[in-house]
């Protein structure tokens, strides 16, 4: 397949540093990296994720009424803010 790619100049040094290395062509050098590239992560193992964790105890105030607790202190806040 004919295509036309703009390559970055750093990429185009790596390239023509692994042309150099391999006394290959342009195009083989750059076919053999994006077989590579596009074949590297079927082929890697990636470990999963794991968030570290915290117990942070029980509670020190009442959580169940959080939100409720919250509308009416912006509601104080802006009556505040109007009778001003």
């Amino acid at each position: 397949m004919r295509t036309t790619v703009t390559i970055d100049p750093d990429v185009e040094m790596l390239i023509k540093k692994a042309m150099r290395e391999r006394e290959t062509s342009f195009k083989q050098v750059l076919n053999d990296g994006l077989r590579e590239a596009l074949a590297a992560p079927r082929l890697r193992t990636r470990t999963p994720f794991e968030q570290i964790t915290f117990a942070l105890g029980v509670p020190r105030v009442d959580l169940s009424k959080a939100t409720a607790l919250a509308a009416e202190l912006e509601d104080q806040e802006l009556a505040a803010r109007l009778s001003r």
